[in-house]
């Protein structure tokens, strides 16, 4: 009997992160559905995929509305019958400004985005994995450098990525009963639209404003397919992948 294609589940994968790391699963024999929220990078995303051979699944999601999620693995479960890996990637920062400037729909609006909608993805993982034959699955998170120091005027952005760990720490714990491995990737500094202002200079925690190096975003993709690719026995709970030179070790 030939083997089952597995079936990886991709958030903000229209750019930059999300978009390397679902063409890197298709490169490795998965089928990808890719969630996010705009419909037409979705779709170049998926063309992409195609072109190299593989299947994927364009859902437009807003993952920080829980009909939004529900519905987007109501959709994978109907199109592919299980799930194998939830690659929680979406996410959002706020301006950089000064935190007592900060108006409360900017900070509701990036937990909506970082927080809830990687809580809401993986409640829904959960419920397919646990039951699906053969049982269990992996769950990876997109964490950051900011879930261990912040940058300045970071508060909202940082303080959802430290919240990230803990849900990667309960999530591990309690996915053991379901044969269900969860783990975290923090980037720092991967080559994307995201990050092409570092090149000309962010703030730095003393007041100044510095280029930072950054690093290809295929060694980001490549990591995660290989925590994607260990038995279930095995699990990465933390990986840190970075340019070498960017100021996190020392940072401050």
């Amino acid at each position: 009997m030939a083997e089952q294609q597995k079936v990886a589940l991709v958030t903000g994968a229209g750019s930059g992160i999300g978009r390397a790391v679902a063409l890197a699963l298709v490169k490795a024999g998965y089928a990808v559905v890719l969630a996010g929220r705009r419909a037409d990078a979705l779709e170049e995303t998926a063309k992409a995929g195609e072109a190299a051979g593989g299947r994927c699944l364009a859902v437009p999601t807003d993952i920080g509305r829980a009909d939004s999620v529900k519905a987007l693995f109501e959709r994978t479960k109907q199109e592919f019958g299980r799930l194998d890996l939830l690659f929680n990637n979406a996410g959002k920062g706020t301006p950089p400004v000064p935190l007592e400037e900060l108006t409360l729909e900017q900070w509701q609006s990036t937990v909506d985005a970082n927080l809830t909608g990687a809580f809401l993805c993986t409640q829904e993982a959960f419920r397919i994995m646990k039951d699906q034959s053969p049982r269990g699955g992996r769950i990876v998170n997109n964490g950051s450098i900011s879930a261990y120091a912040p940058r300045p005027f970071s508060a909202p952005y940082t303080a959802t990525k430290h919240a990230i760990t803990g849900l990667t720490k309960s999530t591990s714990l309690d996915g053991r009963a379901y044969d269900i491995a969860c783990g975290q990737i923090d980037i720092g500094n991967a080559a994307t639209d995201m990050t092409a202002r570092m090149t000309d200079g962010v703030p730095q925690a003393d007041g100044s404003m510095k280029p930072e190096p950054r690093m290809d975003v295929q060694h980001v993709a490549d990591a995660v397919v290989h925590m994607a690719s260990l038995p279930l026995e095995a699990n990465v709970l933390f990986m840190t992948v970075m340019a070498t030179k960017m100021p996190f070790v020392g940072r401050g």
